[in-house]
């Protein structure tokens, strides 16, 4: 089975463009998108790989003691944020450009994003830079080999937002930041400032 464990933060300022290593366009789009966190996401880049991605929550039981389902992010005070269990099922299959393409089309909720890759210690940091409609959303994510590993947070690193199914990509597709009211913008936004 393969396991996603991750960790999010929303990112301030420009700093991060330092660590850069590379960069590509992503659009993507949710052809199924459940309450219970199931996806099934297909995702184009730099206009020539294309991919489906499926996510899932882990059975019950199907996680050995050295990656605990249940285990919770510490989130310093500073960072605080709503956290839920960062490890999930993730399946992902390469698949022609052109099936990508019409997979899209069918799509009814759609980001767009640039991700960059960074370079950083512990974990496999990204960032992305959402457009459109969840512009200026700007999001860092470090994927983890394990529940355990400790993360060095960046300066430049905002709230964590582990666990904030608001602001989870398929919830930014269903509902993005251009529908959110003014307040509820300022209170995602204005701790950046």
């Amino acid at each position: 089975m393969a396991l996603e464990i991750e960790r999010r933060f929303l990112v301030r300022g420009d700093q991060w463009r330092t660590r850069v290593r590379w960069s590509e366009q992503l659009a993507q789009g949710y052809l199924v998108s459940r309450e219970d966190g199931f996806t099934l996401r297909v995702r184009l880049a730099d206009g020539d790989r294309a991919w489906l991605t499926l996510k899932a929550a882990v059975p019950s039981g199907a996680v050995s003691s050295e990656a605990p389902l249940s285990e919770a992010v510490q989130v310093p005070a500073d960072k605080a944020a709503t956290v839920v269990p960062l490890i999930r099922q993730e399946f992902e299959y390469a698949i022609p450009w052109a099936d990508g393409e019409a997979l899209l089309a069918q799509a009814p909720n759609q980001v767009l994003k640039h991700r960059y890759g960074l370079d950083l210690p512990g974990g496999d940091w990204v960032l992305d830079v959402f457009e459109g409609a969840n512009a200026p959303l700007v999001v860092a994510e470090v994927e983890l080999p394990d529940a355990g590993t400790e993360v060095v947070v960046p300066p430049w690193c905002g709230p964590e937002i582990t666990g904030r199914h608001d602001l989870s990509n398929a919830a930014l597709a269903r509902h993005p930041l251009n529908s959110w009211s003014t307040a509820e913008l300022g209170a995602l936004l204005g701790p950046l400032d």
